[in-house]
C-alpha cells in the first residue's frame, strides 16, 4: 500500500480496481499500456514559491552546469507512482517556472542543479501507477521515446529481462523502503519477518509480487502464511488486528497513527531489504539499446542528480511543497499532506533507505548486492534468462564517485 489517507482513499483505490499496483515496487507486472496519454495538454498550473540555495554543492555538479548540447530539450523521467518524497531528488531539479498538467499528470520546469542553476534544458515528470493506466514504467519506456529515465527495481528488471529490459544508471534510494508491518501490542515478541514464520501468523500482501515467494523459498515464511488478498485498504488489518500486512517503511507508521483513527497507534515492522531480500527500489533507468545514444547526456546528468539527492535530503522543505502542491493539483484520490512529506524524509534518513552506499558516494550500485538478489530468484525458481548478470541491469559508468551524503 502506498500512503493514502486512510480508509475512505484506500477505499476508493479498491473500487477503482488499482488497488494491485498502488505498492508500486514490485516492479514485476506484465501489463501494458500506450503513449497516447502523454500529449500535453493545455490545462496547466504555474508553481509558486522560491527554492532555497542548497548549502550543499560540489564541483561536480554545484556551479555552472550547462546540458544544452548533450540532453534533449527536455529531459522525460517516468516515475512509478504520484509524487512522493522517495521522488524527492527529482522535484529538487524543478525549477521555480514549473507548471503543473493536472489532466496528464505531468509537472515540467527548467532542469536546474545544485543552488538553483539553469541547465538550459527543461525536466518532465510523469506520474506512474493510475496515472498511466497501471501499466508498468518498462511498457511506457517501449513505446514512447520520449521517456529518457524511468523507475525500475532489480527483480522488475530480472523478471522483464527477456522482453523489456532496463539498466539502471543511478539508485537515489539507497535502500528499498518496502516493510511488512504487525500490531506490536497484539504480537510483542515479534521482531522480525522470521519471527512472523516461526509464529504461523498470516502474511496479507498484494497479489503478483516476489518478495513472499522468495520468503517461502528461504524458509522464512510457510506458503500456507501468505494471503495475497491484499486490496490496499486499512480496514482489515485493523478489524482483525492479528495479521501482518505491506507497506512502506516512510509512509504506513505515519498514516496508521495519525490518519486510521481506528488503530491511531504505532506499528512494528522490518524492512525486507533487512530480512534478506536487498533489491533496489526505484533506481533510474533507460531501455539498454539507447545506451550509446544517451552516454552524452547521461555523463552531464546524473552527478547533477546524484548533488540533488544530497541537497534534497540536507535542506527539503522546499521541494516538499512543490510535491504536495503538486499531488493537491492533479486531485485524484491519492492525498499526500505536508506532515507526512516531512515524516518521510526524516525516516528515510533515519533507516538508511536514503544515503550513500558501502563507500562514500551516493547513487551507486553494489553488483555483489544486485547478484544476491538474482540468487535469491533463481532460489525460488521464478522464470528469467538464465546466463543474467549484474552488469545486465545496473552501471556506475556515470556516477561521479566524490558525491556523497
Amino acid at each position: 500500500m502506498r500512503a493514502r489517507n486512510g480508509t475512505r482513499a484506500a477505499a476508493l483505490l479498491f473500487a477503482l480496481g488499482l488497488a494491485a499496483s498502488a505498492c508500486g515496487s514490485d516492479d514485476a507486472s506484465t501489463s501494458t499500456t500506450d503513449s497516447e496519454g502523454t500529449e500535453a495538454s493545455t490545462a496547466t498550473t504555474e508553481g509558486s514559491g522560491t527554492t532555497e540555495a542548497s548549502t550543499a554543492t560540489s564541483e561536480a555538479a554545484g556551479g555552472a552546469v550547462d546540458l544544452s548540447e548533450a540532453c534533449p530539450a527536455t529531459v522525460v523521467v517516468q516515475t512509478d507512482w504520484f509524487p512522493e518524497a522517495e521522488h524527492g531528488a527529482l522535484y529538487q531539479l524543478l525549477g521555480d517556472d514549473y507548471e503543473i498538467d493536472a489532466e496528464q499528470k505531468v509537472v515540467t520546469g527548467s532542469l536546474t542543479a545544485s543552488g538553483g542553476v539553469d541547465t538550459g534544458v527543461d525536466i518532465e515528470i510523469r506520474a506512474g501507477g493510475p496515472a498511466i493506466g497501471d501499466g508498468n514504467v518498462e511498457s511506457v519506456m517501449y513505446t514512447d521515446d520520449a521517456v529518457m529515465l524511468g523507475y525500475a527495481t532489480t527483480d522488475g528488471q530480472i523478471l522483464t529481462a527477456d522482453k523489456t529490459p532496463l539498466l539502471s544508471v543511478m539508485a537515489p534510494l539507497e535502500l528499498n523502503p518496502q516493510i511488512i508491518y504487525w500490531d506490536p501490542e497484539t504480537y510483542p515478541d515479534v521482531k522480525t519477518l522470521a519471527d512472523l514464520g516461526t509464529k504461523d501468523i498470516t502474511i496479507n500482501v498484494f497479489g503478483g509480487g516476489t518478495f513472499a515467494e522468495v520468503f517461502v523459498a528461504k524458509g522464512i515464511w510457510k506458503e500456507d502464511q501468505i494471503d495475497p488478498s491484499y486490496n490496499g485498504a486499512p480496514d482489515r488489518f485493523v478489524a482483525e488486528g492479528n495479521i501482518a500486512q505491506q507497506g512502506f517503511a516512510s509512509a504506513e507508521p505515519w498514516i496508521y497513527k495519525n490518519q486510521v483513527t481506528e488503530y491511531g497507534k504505532d506499528l512494528a515492522f522490518e524492512l525486507l531489504n533487512d530480512a534478506g531480500f536487498p533489491v533496489y527500489s526505484q533506481t533510474l533507468g533507460i531501455v539498454p539499446d539507447r545506451l550509446e545514444e544517451l552516454t552524452p547526456c547521461l555523463t552531464e546528468l546524473i552527478p547533477v542528480i546524484q548533488q540533488a539527492t544530497v541537497d534534497y535530503y540536507g535542506d527539503p522543505a522546499a521541494t516538499n511543497a512543490k510535491i504536495v502542491e503538486t499531488v493537491k493539483v492533479y486531485d485524484t484520490f491519492w492525498t499526500y499532506p505536508a506532515e507526512l512529506a516531512d515524516f518521510s524524509v526524516e525516516k528515510q534518513l533515519e533507516l538508511g533507505l536514503a544515503g550513500n552506499g558501502p563507500d562514500d558516494t551516493v547513487g551507486n550500485f553494489d553488483t555483489a548486492r544486485v547478484q544476491e538478489v538474482i540468487d535469491a530468484l533463481t532460489e525460488a525458481k521464478m522464470d528469467f534468462p538464465a546466463d543474467i548478470t549484474p552488469d545486465d541491469l545496473v552501471t556506475n559508468e556515470f556516477i561521479d564517485e566524490s558525491i556523497g551524503f
